[in-house]
């Protein structure tokens, strides 16, 4: 399945935020925002929705 984990400078002000785009068990196309902690023990979600076709683009290569 493929997966594209890109860091987000734009909202990365405390914390270092990624934006991940993939697609699920159900063939669907999904993003997700997170942010690790220092030690890389704990993952945050703050966002999880399906993908717009523009980020579907992104991640088919388009």
């Amino acid at each position: 399945m493929p997966l594209r984990v890109v860091f987000d400078p734009d909202h990365s002000e405390k914390e270092d935020r990624y934006i991940a785009i993939g697609i699920s068990i159900k063939s669907r196309t999904l993003v997700v925002v997170h942010c690790e902690s220092e030690d890389g023990k704990l993952v945050r979600i703050i966002s999880a929705r399906k993908a717009t076709k523009n980020e579907a683009k992104i991640l088919l290569g388009e």
